[in-house]
């Protein structure tokens, strides 16, 4: 029997394609497997000797599309943009302490009994 008419042959009630390894020790993995499996390039193979045979498990790489957006829908609406930076700072503090059932209470900074509490 010839490496080269092996195509396919069934094995343990799945299919197996083989192929031979080259000089370098480089084996190919075939289409069918790679797009049924959705491997692309750039996967992470992983290798591991199990008793007498190697398994081989594909790892996709990390992201590199943008996230930006992605928690559009899970932020409440902006505050006005004509408030200053303190304005906004001081709406977001009482908007906090009202969904914690905090009482909020306007300071006068210009009252000593204010500023020291």
């Amino acid at each position: 029997m010839s490496y080269s008419n092996i195509k396919l042959y069934q094995m343990w009630k799945s299919y197996t394609l083989a192929n031979v390894v080259g000089t370098k020790g480089q084996v190919v993995i075939n289409k069918e497997i790679r797009q049924r499996l959705g491997i692309e390039p750039g996967w992470l193979a992983l290798q591991r000797i199990v008793d007498d045979h190697v398994e081989v498990y594909f790892l996709p790489p990390e992201h590199t599309r943008s996230l930006a957006g992605c928690l559009r829908e899970h932020i409440k609406p902006g505050v006005d943009v004509g408030l200053s930076w303190q304005e906004i700072r001081e709406l977001a503090w009482s908007e906090a302490a009202k969904d914690r059932g905090l009482e909020v209470r306007e300071l006068d900074l210009e009252d000593p009994a204010d500023a020291v509490s």
